[in-house]
């Protein structure tokens, strides 16, 4: 059937099947991949998106329905090469470890920062509860919708210097580069032998490096009985 859509301010015909989720047509007709899918059962909130300002989870709305609504996506945040004061913050308060759930969080917060420009704290929690997060405990994410409604939020993520010179500082450092370098000669001569690298070639974070021929501990003599 033909579908006249209206995203991120667009109009889009496009030709799909009755019972085709408004997800697929976003990411598989339209391109619009930002917009996620994760469990597919409308309760992980990774597909999240705007359908006339209200957040819905596209997993679970047919396409057919978003007709004559106004859709927008993560891709119609920025504007004019501008991102949103939203994403903006979510930057700044490193809000954002692998990143997959975090459109859907951005078209949650967007839409209750819509309706509510000055949301208290237990207001933002409850408008992302319907978004989970596997590699975070919401905190930053929390902070930066608070900083993008105009309320002092912490924590902000600082890092001790200009990210560029932080990358050359460790990828430069003698002693790192010596372990590293003592690793990868250990793993290949292991390799070379046929037998996989023993646990003492790889160090611990800050631990020193066992020299060649060092001893190591005994076994457990009751290991094995």
């Amino acid at each position: 059937m033909q579908l006249l859509l209206t995203v991120n301010g667009m109009q889009y015909e496009v030709e799909a099947r009755p019972t085709a989720r408004l997800l697929d047509v976003l990411r598989d007709q339209l391109g619009l991949i930002g917009t996620k899918e994760g469990c597919g059962e409308g309760e992980c909130g990774a597909c999240t998106v705007l359908v006339d300002g209200r957040a819905v989870n596209s997993c679970v709305m047919l396409a057919v329905q978003a007709r004559g609504k106004d859709v927008l996506t993560v891709e119609g945040l920025a504007q004019d090469g501008e991102l949103d004061v939203l994403q903006q913050k979510f930057v700044e308060y490193g809000a954002v470890q692998c990143g997959y759930c975090t459109p859907g969080m951005l078209m949650s917060a967007k839409a209750l920062l819509m309706a509510n420009p000055v949301p208290s704290e237990q207001d933002i929690r409850i408008a992302l509860a319907g978004n989970l997060c596997r590699c975070t405990g919401y905190s930053a994410i929390v902070a930066a919708v608070k900083a993008a409604s105009g309320h002092d939020a912490t924590p902000a993520m600082v890092l001790p210097g200009e990210a560029e010179e932080l990358a050359a500082e460790v990828s430069t450092d003698p002693e790192t580069l010596a372990i590293v370098q003592e690793v990868v000669e250990a793993a290949e001569a292991e390799l070379i032998q046929g037998t996989p690298p023993a646990p003492e070639a790889f160090p611990s974070p800050g631990a020193p490096a066992m020299p060649p021929g060092a001893p190591t501990a005994p076994a457990d003599p009751e290991e094995g009985e």
